[in-house]
């Protein structure tokens, strides 16, 4: 995504850039049949991506994901402690981006990793574009679209609490009637940890579609982070 690059700057990255950056990569390619696979921030890219790709979707796939409403940007989603973490974070930064401390991405987001595999992953990161965790979409056409969707989750995600702010049930309830809820294992960051649990998951998600959508053909699978 725009912002994200080893030498992208993104302290004027803005979230629409990044969905047009998402449905001009889709339509240029010409592809259809696809899965979109939103992790983690990547649910509001899905949800607003996937009204101007309807007819190129097979099937969204929620991991471990934010899933907005109209006017409700992912840090509005956050707990209040987090929400000021990351804004502490934004403010410290020279370029309006804002990441996890070490500790904390360690003890939450990737808990299930050896020390040196934590220390690496931590090194190649990036701080996310600000104005992206900040800004809302007009989510109204998504909403009425009803794409077929499916939310997965990992059983041991620390990222959000438990309760009243965790990942489920709050964020499947939001996709529409029918969808699935596959769980699988790992953490946060389980594409690390858990890689071949994480892709069996996909498959199966991008594989047990829906009958309406059974006729279709086979499903490409791309993955938004």
């Amino acid at each position: 995504m725009p912002g994200l690059g080893e030498d992208d700057d993104p302290t004027n990255v803005h979230l629409i850039d990044m969905v047009d950056y998402l449905v001009d990569y889709v339509v240029h390619r010409d592809l259809t049949d696809v899965v979109l696979v939103g992790h983690s921030w990547g649910g509001i890219l899905l949800s607003g991506a996937s009204p101007r790709l309807a007819d190129r979707i097979e099937q969204l796939v929620y991991w471990n994901a934010f899933v907005p409403l109209t006017g409700e940007s992912v840090i509005d989603l956050c707990p209040p402690d987090l929400r000021d973490a990351f804004r502490a974070s934004a403010k410290a930064s020279t370029d309006n981006s804002s990441m996890h401390p070490f500790d904390v991405f360690c003890s939450y987001l990737m808990q299930d990793a050896a020390p040196e595999t934590q220390k690496l992953v931590y090194s190649l990161l990036k701080g996310h574009p600000f104005h992206s965790m900040t800004e809302s979409l007009d989510l109204h056409e998504w909403e009425r679209l009803q794409l077929p969707s499916t939310y997965v989750i990992s059983a041991d995600d620390l990222a959000l609490p438990p309760g009243e702010w965790g990942w489920v049930p709050r964020f499947p309830d939001r996709l529409p009637s029918g969808s699935r809820v596959l769980q699988t294992v790992g953490s946060h960051e389980a594409l690390f940890t858990q890689p071949g649990a994480i892709a069996a998951a996909f498959i199966e998600a991008a594989t047990v579609t829906p009958p309406a959508r059974r006729h279709r053909g086979a499903a490409e699978v791309r993955t938004a982070r």
